[in-house]
């Protein structure tokens, strides 16, 4: 139902054409005026496509993906639970 979709970050030089050129390759999440990078979201079956053509822009210096998906967010604990020690 939900295509997977994964993040880029863009370094770009010209703060004004990142705004109104980077919405057309995907979903653009943040923007710092401040470090001249932008966070977007893309869908992950056009990855390497979009990447591309995102590096072929005049403003943007470096195009960088998220490895988000690939870390490990489920974690287990040998330890033993202690909150039931702590009860009143």
């Amino acid at each position: 139902m939900f295509t997977e979709r994964t993040g880029i970050i863009v370094w770009f030089s010209d703060l004004k054409a990142a705004g109104k050129q980077l919405e057309k390759y995907g979903n653009v999440h943040f923007i710092s005026k401040k470090l001249h990078y932008a966070a977007m979201y893309i869908y992950a079956d056009r990855l390497e496509e979009t990447m591309k053509q995102l590096q072929r822009l005049p403003f943007v210096k470096k195009v960088e993906r998220s490895y988000r998906n690939e870390i490990k967010t489920e974690y287990n604990s040998n330890i033993p639970d202690k909150t039931r020690f702590y009860t009143l």
